[in-house]
C-alpha cells in the first residue's frame, strides 16, 4: 500500500528527519541500521537504495530517516517520497 508523506519534521539531530506518513507504517518500533539488516523488508530496503541513508526507525505513521553527515537532504528527501509513494 502506498504512503504518503504528509509532513517532514526536524529533529535534534540534524543528521535525521522525521517523515510523517498518512496511516501507519508498522505498530512496533522496527530499526535498520544497514541494507543488509533490511533486506528481507521491502520498504526498508527500498530506503536503503536512497544514496545517503545510513538508518532507519519505523513506527506508528512515521519514518525516521537518518542520513550520512556528508549527504544533503534536498536529493535525500524527495527520493525518501517517491520510495514510500511506490511502497
Amino acid at each position: 500500500m502506498p504512503y504518503e508523506v504528509m509532513e517532514i519534521q526536524a529533529t535534534p539531530n540534524p543528521n535525521a528527519l522525521k517523515f510523517v506518513l498518512d496511516h501507519a507504517i508498522a505498530s512496533q518500533p522496527m530499526s535498520f541500521f544497514s541494507a543488509e539488516s533490511a533486506r528481507d523488508h521491502a520498504i526498508a530496503s527500498g530506503l536503503f537504495s536512497v544514496a545517503g541513508v545510513s538508518s532507519l526507525l519505523l513506527l506508528n505513521d512515521f519514518v525516521t530517516v537518518n542520513k550520512q553527515s556528508d549527504a544533503g537532504w534536498p536529493a535525500i528527501t524527495g527520493r525518501v517520497r517517491e520510495v514510500l509513494k511506490k511502497s
